[in-house]
């Protein structure tokens, strides 16, 4: 069996090639991808090369790991159905060519346990799972009415914003890019210089901007935490006094978990949760080359999707 996917040559050189899959095995399920998304924080560092070393990387690649398509062919074994529509956060099923992270393709050959169920009338906006539960991990603990700090207002620090107010709190968003302000949020969404608070129990950096932390510090409140949500190409340092001064805890918050997928697909399910919004941009998988650099250089784009249902 072949698949069109989206590959990664060396940096900035894509290509829409036809590839062989790895034949399924016993628990494995092969999906037909309906839709896949584009990430611009760890799929930019593939396409300009600046990841750094990481797991399974080099060149050629398939990149993807926000794909959503239908079951075409599973084992009994594996509890799924003819039809189902699931969730697909990559795959490693083209011989040579790494999946890093593999999703964006015509047809997967996926482990069945790997994949995740969702309600069919999300449509593409099922892609959004994955970040959705990335934010949910990315939270801190939100007091009621109280005010925490989410820098950058991209896809995930949007999601970051809605949990936390359906969690009772009171978001601040900093974003630079003009039209990443403009509009009707629910929250204040502020230029970082507009903003003169230095009380901020709870900052969530969802940037990737390895230069922030002498900032988030000096904005931090007594003991207060600051949470790396994003992916860092550069090493992170700061200036120790001023975080002493306020015993300030920094954690990492990496990748979704299980129960993290569960609670916000709860979320989404019971309407407390929207993903309206977040997709700006959809294409045919036809024309990845060109939405790969939409959705790097456009900073209007939130969220691309690429189509890839007329695809044999």
């Amino acid at each position: 069996m072949e698949a069109l996917a989206v590959v990664l040559e060396r940096p900035e050189h894509l290509a829409l090639s036809r590839l062989a899959l790895t034949p399924a095995t016993e628990g494995d399920a092969v999906v037909a991808v309906a839709w896949s998304g584009i990430s611009t924080g760890t799929e930019r560092l593939l396409w300009t090369g600046r990841m750094p070393a990481f797991p399974g990387m080099g060149y050629p690649l398939v990149p993807g790991y926000e794909s959503v398509g239908t079951v075409i062919e599973a084992g009994a074994e594996t509890r799924l159905t003819i039809g189902q529509t699931v969730f697909v956060p990559g795959a490693r099923c083209f011989g040579d060519v790494r999946g890093l992270f593999g999703g964006a393709a015509s047809h997967l050959v996926v482990p069945a346990a790997r994949l995740v169920p969702v309600e069919a009338a999300l449509g593409d906006q099922a892609c959004l799972i994955a970040l959705a539960a990335t934010a949910y991990h990315a939270l801190s603990g939100v007091t009621p009415g109280a005010r925490s700090l989410i820098v950058g207002h991209g896809v995930l620090g949007r999601l970051l914003a809605r949990l936390t107010v359906l969690a009772g709190g009171e978001p601040v968003v900093w974003e630079r890019e003009p039209v990443r302000r403009e509009g009707a949020f629910g929250y204040a969404v502020l230029h970082p210089d507009a903003d003169g608070a230095r009380d901020y129990a709870t900052i969530t950096d969802v940037s990737g901007s390895a230069d922030l932390l002498d900032t988030l510090i000096g904005r931090l409140a007594p003991r207060g935490e600051i949470v790396l949500a994003g992916f860092y190409e550069a090493p992170l340092a700061f200036a120790f006094p001023p975080a002493f001064l306020r015993e300030a805890r920094i954690r990492v918050s990496a990748e979704w978990r299980p129960d993290d997928l569960a609670a916000v697909s709860a979320l989404i399910q019971g309407g407390g949760l929207s993903l309206d919004g977040l997709i700006t941009h959809r294409v045919p998988a036809s024309q990845a080359e060109e939405a790969y650099r939409t959705a790097f250089t456009d900073p209007a784009c939130l969220k691309m999707i690429l189509d890839w249902r007329a695809c044999a």
